[in-house]
């Protein structure tokens, strides 16, 4: 794997090293400018169905598909082939936090029929404990406490309230003092989440959320689906979708992926997500990120599926510079 150099033509190269061992602070180690922009103004790195790595063929076809696929999931080669479609990213929740991944997109589901209030993951079928995740999560920020994480809980299946109440206490449980309670969005930076020790927003696409001051409203961070197979199309929509962003409020996810339809996975069934859409279309919606600028009307978190197939995390962090380059620009003017 290459260093993550910085962009081209005489930007800073403050990214340097390895993957693993430069992004894994990368907060911490942005120049001292960039620690008081708000957060929804930097370029940030994220993960589409962040906990995908591991899905279980032996549990039961996850609440989030539809009746006809729930009977053809008897038949074993059935399960097999949807953990080729269901899986979007190879790496762990650490390793994707020391390749420089700090959103993670959530989607999780209690599990018919167990008894108690267990929450797992889920996307298609289910992967692991949403309790393990976040201690894993925990452990690294431990470790690296200048680091900063958006962890987005935007979808919810075979939930009642009493399960709700549960995952929300894991969270308390997991993170603790770590976590951000909601705030005006200009207002946290960097700075602000180290003064305060902060080092966890969690947004909440719920209505209990307005019982919790640590549970952000999903409507703080739009994520426009581009839902489409078409790689032109989706960079289309990522445009127009920075276009209407909202200026002051929110943050803002700009979902860089391939959807496939049903028909999609029909042709190809055995290859799966990764062989038939995202390997051949990784480098043209990398080129787009490398156009794009942060700031208030520009990317702020990014998500890619398979994050580790380029050097996508350097890339999105590299975009960072530009901010600097403005800064100079406006001192010199």
């Amino acid at each position: 794997m290459r260093p993550p150099a910085g962009r081209e033509g005489g930007r800073r190269r403050w990214v340097t090293g390895t993957m693993a061992e430069s992004n894994a602070d990368w907060m911490g180690s942005l120049p001292a400018a960039l620690r008081s922009y708000p957060l929804s103004h930097l370029a940030i790195p994220g993960s589409h169905d962040s906990f995908s790595y591991w899905v279980d063929e032996k549990s039961p076809v996850g609440p989030d598909q539809a009746t006809a696929i729930k009977r053809l999931a008897r038949i074993s080669l059935v399960k097999k082939i949807m953990k080729k479609w269901s899986v979007t990213q190879n790496l762990t929740f650490k390793e994707q936090l020391e390749s420089g991944i700090r959103y993670f997109d959530l989607r999780v589901s209690s599990k018919p029929g167990e008894m108690g209030q267990e929450i797992y993951f889920i996307h298609g079928l289910f992967g692991i404990k949403v309790w393990d995740g976040l201690k894993e999560i925990n452990t690294f920020l431990e470790q690296h406490p200048k680091e900063v994480i958006f962890l987005d809980f935007n979808h919810f299946y075979a939930m009642d309230d009493s399960h709700h109440f549960y995952l929300i206490n894991r969270i308390r449980s997991a993170f603790g003092s770590k976590l951000c309670s909601v705030e005006c969005v200009e207002y946290v930076t960097l700075q602000y989440m180290w003064e305060k020790k902060h080092q966890v927003l969690i947004f909440y696409h719920y209505p209990l959320c307005q019982q919790y001051p640590f549970l952000w409203p999903g409507n703080k961070m739009p994520a426009p689906w581009a839902n489409t197979t078409n790689v032109h199309k989706l960079l289309q929509f990522l445009e127009t979708t920075l276009e209407e962003r909202s200026r002051y409020g929110t943050f803002h996810v700009s979902q860089a992926i391939l959807t496939p339809r049903v028909k999609t996975i029909a042709r190809h069934l055995i290859r799966g997500l990764k062989n038939t859409l995202v390997h051949r279309n990784l480098p043209m919606i990398l080129n787009w990120v490398k156009a794009q600028k942060p700031g208030v009307m520009g990317v702020n978190i990014i998500t890619s599926d398979f994050v580790e197939l380029v050097d996508f995390a350097a890339t999105v962090i590299a975009l960072n510079d530009l901010l600097l380059e403005e800064d100079e620009s406006a001192t010199k003017s």
